[in-house]
C-alpha cells in the first residue's frame, strides 16, 4: 500500500482521541500508580480501549490507514469569531490535565498515528482527512458518536459509534436531525449549542429547525423569507438574532482544508512493536494489561515490582533510612553514565545544584546531586578548591578527584533537557537559573517546595529542612556544620569533597522522598490544578523575569539620595525647634521623652525597657494634637527611602548587565501573592509624591520604553462576584466611579452632588471593609471620631447585606475546616480561627479577606503563566509583577501592540475555570521610566 499511495480500496480509520479519554475517565473508578500517586485511571481506560480496537479490526474490512486525533489546546479559530465559544464548559478535571499528555504516549507505544494541530480543533482535522480520502476513492470510518461531525457522512464516509458498536450513515444523521448531512449545519446554526455556548435563535430547538430548513431549503433562504413566518415569536427571534446565526453557522461549520504537516500515506496501518508498547505499560505499572498484551504479541512481559505507595499520612517517617553509605560521589565518566541510565531507566530524576552562595546571577556552580531512589544519591563535584594541606592539582587550583565542569555538563544536558524526564527538585527556580547560566535549560520539573505550599500554605514554612523533619522524621546536615557562620564563613566550594558528598546527596535524598510522600497527596486533597495550573508553570516564567532584570539609573537614585538627605536635614530643625531642645530624631527613646515629658502630649506608655513607645499608629493619633509628631512621621517616610530604596538599590545594580535582579518568592504569602526579595520591589511606596518619583530611576533600555498593566479595583471586583452586591456588580459593568457610587448608596447623595470629601469616604470604607478595618481603625485613617467611623461601616453592611453574609459564612467555613479557599481552589489554612484573646479578631479578618486576595492573586498568576505565549511574536519582555501590576520592557513602536495582546490576557485571566459576574479591567501606560508608565 505504501508504494501505490492512499487511494481506491483504502480505508481510513479516524478517531476522536478526546471522546476515547473522556470515556474512559468517566468508566473507570480513580487510580493512582503506586510509586508516585499519579493518576493513570483515565490512560488505563485509554489503553485498554486501543486494545480492543486493535485487536477487532482485522480481517477484509480492516482499515488500511488508522490516526487517532487529538485537540491540542482550547483556543481555536472560533474563538476569534466569538469569544464566548465554549466559555461555559468546565474546566477539565484536576486529576485528567497530568494523563492527556500520557494518552498521546499511549497512542505511539501502539504504533499509531497520533495527530493535533494548534489553532484547530480535532473535528477540524477529521474533516480535512475525511475529504480527502474521499477524494482520492477511499472510504472513511469516523469513530466517535460526536453530532458535530455528522456533517461529514455520506459519500463513503460513516461514522461508528464503538461504545455501542452502532454505525451512523445518511440515514441515521437524518434519525437525528430531521434533515440530511448537508443540511446539519444549517440546523445546528438555528438550535445552537448550550455546551459549545454556540448562541442559535433563542427559542429555535432542533425539531423546530429542522422543519424550518426542509421548508425553505436552506439557511440563507430562511433568513431571506422570514416576513413569510406566521408564527410571530419565531418570526422575531430569527429577525432579531440573524447576524448570531450566521455566526454560529461559521462555528459549527467544520473546517475541511486544514493545511496538515502530515499525508494520508503517513497514517498507513503498522504493526505493533512490542518493545516500546513493553516499556510505556511497566512505565505506567498496568500489570494485567501489560501480561495481556504480551501474551498476544508472543513476548515475555516485563517484571514490574510492586513498589511501596508513598505514606498517606502526613507525618508518616521515611521507608528507607537515611544511611551516608548510600551516597557516592561521582568522578569519572563511567560512573556518571550509569547515573544517567537509572534516571533514564525511572523516568525521573531528583537534582539539585551546590554553588558559592545564593545569587544566582554571579555565583559560581560548584556541584550537581542526583538522586532517583530513596535512600540511594550521588554528587558530582566541579569546582571544589584544594585545601591549604593539598598537592597543587590542576592550573585552577581544583581538589583531586574531580570531573571537568565542561564533561559533565556536556553529558548532563541532554537528560535535563529531555521533556520526557521529569526534573524534581526544592525551590527549582533557583537550580533553573543556576543551570540557565551554563547553558542547560532544565525541564519539565517538579518542585517539592511548591507542592508542600499548594498542600499547607497558612499551616507552616516550606523550607526542604522543615519539611524534612515534619514529614521524613529527619533532621538533615545543617549547612552551617559546613561553612560556618557570620565573616569567618567560607564557601561551598571550600568544603571539603567528603562532608560535600555527604551533604549534597541527602538533599537530593530528602527531595526525591518529599516528592514522593507529597505528589499523591496532591489529588488526594483537591489541589492538582493549584499546582499543575498556578504553581509549577509559573516557575519558568519568573526565573525569565529575574535573570532579564530591570535597568536602573544610578545617577538618578544619587541624586534622590542627596535630595533626600538635604530634606531630612530641614525636617530635623523644624522638629528639634518645635520640641524646644536638642535630641536625635531617629532616637525612639529620645523621641519618647520629648513627646511625652517635655511636651506632655497624652497617651504615653512605656515598655519592658523603660521606653516610650513612638510607632507611626502612636505618632499618627498625636499629629491631631502636635505639629511635632507629623514632621517625624515625614522624616521617617524619607529615611525609610533613602535607606531601603536610594541608597540599597545602588548596591543591587548587576556590575555586567546595569540591571536589577529581584528574586521572587512564590511561596511568601499564605494568600498566593508573590513576595519580592534582594531587592524588595514590591514595596515601593506610590502615595507620597517622593515615593512615586523613585520609580524615576527604573528605566527602558535604548530604542524601549516601559508598559505597565494594572488591574482596576480588582479585589473590590472579586468582592462584588462572592458576596453577591447586585448593586456594585452592575456599577462594575456599567463602568461606573465605583467610589462615587458607593457613597451615593450609603448617603443618599445624587451622584451629580458628590463631593471629593464624601467620595474619599466612601473610598476607606470600600477598601477597609475587604481588610476587616474597625470603627477605630477607619476613625484613624479618616481622622474623623470613632463614634461616626463606626455609623459609617454599620451603615455600609446596611446597605450591602451580602458583605456580612459573606463574611459570616467565610468565618464559618473557616471554623470547620481550618480554611479558606479562593475561586480557583487554593487552600489557604487558618489554624488560629478557633483562637481565644487578641489574636483571635486578626483571624477572622484574615480568613474573610484571603479568599479575596488570593484569587486576586491567582487570577495575575494564571495572567503570568498565559503570558509568555501570548507575547512571542513581540520584542517584549516581561519584567516585575507588583501586586495587581505587570511592568513589561518592549520596543517603542510595538508598545501599543503589547497593551493590546496583555491587556486581553489580563482581563481573560480567570476564564475558563472561573467566570466572574464582573469584568475585569485592566489600566495601561507607556513611558520611558516607570514613573511614566504607571
Amino acid at each position: 500500500m505504501a508504494d501505490s499511495g492512499f487511494g481506491k480500496g483504502c480505508h481510513l480509520h479516524l478517531i476522536d482521541g478526546s471522546a476515547f479519554i473522556f470515556r474512559a475517565y468517566h468508566a473507570l473508578p480513580p487510580l493512582t500508580r503506586k510509586s508516585d500517586g499519579l493518576p493513570i485511571g483515565a490512560v488505563s481506560g485509554f489503553c485498554n480501549m486501543l486494545q480492543r480496537y486493535v485487536e477487532g479490526n482485522t480481517g477484509p474490512d480492516a482499515p488500511t490507514h488508522v490516526a487517532v486525533i487529538f485537540d491540542k489546546g482550547s483556543h481555536t479559530f472560533r474563538n476569534e469569531i466569538y469569544d464566548q465559544y465554549k466559555a461555559n464548559r468546565e474546566a477539565m478535571p484536576e486529576d485528567l490535565r497530568p494523563q492527556m499528555p500520557l494518552t498521546r504516549e499511549a497512542t505511539r507505544a501502539f504504533n499509531i498515528a497520533c495527530e493535533e494541530l494548534e489553532g484547530f480543533e480535532a473535528d477540524d482535522i477529521i474533516a480535512t482527512l475525511s475529504r480527502q480520502a474521499r477524494e482520492a476513492g477511499g472510504r472513511v470510518t469516523i469513530l466517535s458518536s460526536d453530532k458535530d461531525l455528522m456533517q461529514l457522512v455520506g459519500g463513503g464516509v460513516e461514522m461508528l459509534d464503538p461504545m455501542k458498536n452502532k454505525r451512523i450513515g445518511v440515514s441515521g444523521v437524518e434519525e437525528k436531525f430531521g434533515v440530511g448531512p448537508e443540511r446539519v449545519v444549517d440546523v445546528q446554526a438555528l438550535a445552537g449549542d448550550s455546551v459549545d455556548n454556540v448562541p442559535g435563535a433563542p427559542g429555535i430547538g432542533i425539531k423546530t429547525a429542522a422543519l424550518l430548513i426542509n421548508e425553505y431549503g436552506d439557511l440563507e433562504t430562511l433568513l431571506a423569507s422570514t416576513d413569510q413566518i406566521k408564527q410571530p415569536k419565531r418570526r422575531q427571534s430569527l429577525e432579531e438574532n440573524a447576524e448570531l446565526i450566521r455566526i454560529s453557522k461559521r462555528l459549527v461549520q467544520l473546517d475541511q482544508d486544514v493545511k496538515l504537516d502530515f499525508t494520508l500515506d503517513d497514517l498507513e496501518v503498522r504493526d505493533v512493536d512490542a518493545e516500546p508498547l513493553m516499556a510505556f505499560l511497566a512505565e505506567m505499572e498496568f500489570r494485567t494489561l501489560t501480561k495481556r498484551l504480551a501474551t498476544s504479541l508472543g513476548v515475555e512481559a516485563p517484571v514490574i515490582e510492586d513498589t511501596p505507595a508513598a505514606p498517606a499520612e502526613e507525618d508518616a517517617p521515611a521507608a528507607v533510612p537515611f544511611d551516608p553509605a548510600g551516597y557516592e560521589m561521582v568522578s569519572d565518566m563511567d560512573a556518571l553514565e550509569a547515573w544517567i541510565a537509572r534516571i533514564y531507566e525511572r523516568g525521573y530524576v531528583a537534582v539539585d545544584t551546590e554553588t558559592t552562595g545564593l545569587d544566582e546571577m554571579v555565583v559560581d556552580l560548584v556541584g550537581i546531586c542526583l538522586a532517583v531512589d530513596p535512600g540511594k544519591a550521588c554528587y558530582i563535584p566541579i569546582a571544589h578548591k584544594k585545601s591549604a594541606g593539598d598537592d597543587l592539582f590542576a592550573e585552577e587550583g581544583l581538589a583531586e578527584g574531580q570531573m571537568l565542569e565542561s564533561a559533565v555538563l556536556s553529558a548532563l544536558k541532554p537528560v535535563l533537557e529531555d521533556p520526557a524526564i521529569l526534573k524534581i527538585g526544592q525551590n527549582m527556580k533557583y537550580d533553573t537559573k543556576i543551570l540557565a547560566r551554563y547553558g542547560v535549560k532544565m525541564a519539565p520539573i517538579d518542585d517539592t517546595m511548591l507542592m508542600s505550599y499548594a498542600l499547607h500554605a497558612g499551616t507552616h514554612r516550606h523550607g526542604m529542612d522543615a519539611l524534612s523533619e515534619r514529614y521524613l522524621g529527619h533532621a538533615p546536615i545543617p549547612i552551617k556544620d559546613l561553612i560556618g557562620t557570620g565573616k569567618s564563613a567560607i564557601t561551598f566550594d571550600k568544603v571539603p569533597l567528603d562532608k560535600a558528598t555527604q551533604y549534597a546527596a541527602e538533599d537530593a535524598d530528602i527531595t526525591l522522598r518529599l516528592w514522593q510522600a507529597f505528589k499523591p497527596q496532591l489529588h488526594r486533597t483537591k489541589v492538582t490544578g493549584v499546582y499543575e495550573r498556578l504553581e509549577r508553570p509559573l516557575v519558568p516564567v519568573l526565573a525569565q523575569m529575574e535573570m532579564h532584570g530591570i535597568k536602573v539609573d544610578r545617577d538618578v537614585l544619587s541624586r534622590m539620595s542627596n535630595a533626600f538627605a538635604q530634606k531630612m536635614a530641614g525636617l530635623e530643625d523644624e522638629i528639634i525647634k518645635l520640641a524646644g531642645r536638642e535630641f536625635k530624631v531617629s532616637s525612639p527613646k529620645q523621641l519618647g521623652e520629648v513627646l511625652f515629658d517635655d511636651l506632655e502630649l497624652p497617651g504615653g506608655k512605656k515598655g519592658k525597657t523603660g521606653a516610650y513607645a513612638t510607632g507611626a499608629d502612636i505618632l499618627e493619633d498625636l499629629a491631631t494634637e502636635h505639629e511635632l509628631p507629623g514632621r517625624v512621621l515625614d522624616w521617617r517616610q524619607l529615611s525609610k527611602l533613602k535607606s531601603t530604596y536610594t541608597d540599597a538599590l545602588q548596591e543591587h545594580i548587576n556590575g555586567e548587565t546595569g540591571r536589577v535582579h529581584t528574586s521572587y518568592v512564590q511561596t511568601g504569602a499564605t494568600t498566593g501573592r508573590l513576595a519580592s526579595t534582594d531587592p524588595n520591589l514590591q514595596n515601593i511606596p506610590i502615595r507620597s509624591e517622593e515615593g512615586r518619583r523613585i520609580r524615576e530611576a527604573f528605566i527602558a533600555g535604548p530604542g524601549n520604553v516601559l508598559v505597565a498593566l494594572d488591574y482596576s479595583q480588582i479585589e473590590l471586583r472579586i468582592l462584588a462576584h462572592v458576596a453577591g452586591i447586585d448593586a456594585l456588580k452592575e456599577a462594575f459593568r456599567q463602568g461606573q466611579d465605583i467610589h462615587a457610587m458607593t457613597a451615593s448608596e450609603m448617603f443618599n447623595v445624587p451622584m451629580e452632588e458628590m463631593t471629593a470629601d464624601v467620595r474619599r469616604q466612601a473610598k476607606a470604607i470600600n477598601f477597609g471593609v475587604i481588610y476587616g478595618i474597625s470603627g477605630f481603625g477607619l476613625a484613624r485613617n479618616l481622622r474623623i471620631p470613632r463614634s461616626e467611623a463606626q455609623g459609617f461601616i454599620d451603615r455600609y453592611f446596611e446597605r450591602f447585606p451580602g458583605i456580612r453574609q459573606y463574611m459570616d459564612d467565610t468565618v464559618a467555613f473557616a471554623k470547620e475546616h481550618s480554611r479558606v479557599e479562593t475561586l480557583f481552589g487554593r487552600r489557604i489554612h487558618t489554624p488560629e480561627i478557633n483562637a481565644k484573646g487578641p489574636g483571635a479578631g486578626f483571624a477572622k479578618r484574615a480568613a474573610i479577606n484571603a479568599p479575596i486576595q488570593g484569587t486576586a492573586a491567582d487570577i495575575i498568576r494564571r495572567a503570568m503563566v498565559q503570558m509568555p505565549d501570548a507575547i512571542a511574536g513581540l520584542p517584549a519582555k516581561m519584567l516585575l509583577q507588583v501586586h495587581d501590576e505587570l511592568l513589561f520592557e518592549v520596543e517603542a513602536k510595538a508598545a501599543d501592540d503589547l497593551i493590546g495582546v496583555a491587556r486581553e490576557v489580563m482581563e481573560n485571566a480567570s476564564m475558563p475555570a472561573v467566570k466572574l459576574d464582573v469584568p475585569l479591567v485592566v489600566d495601561a501606560g507607556k513611558g520611558a521610566n516607570w514613573a511614566e508608565a504607571h
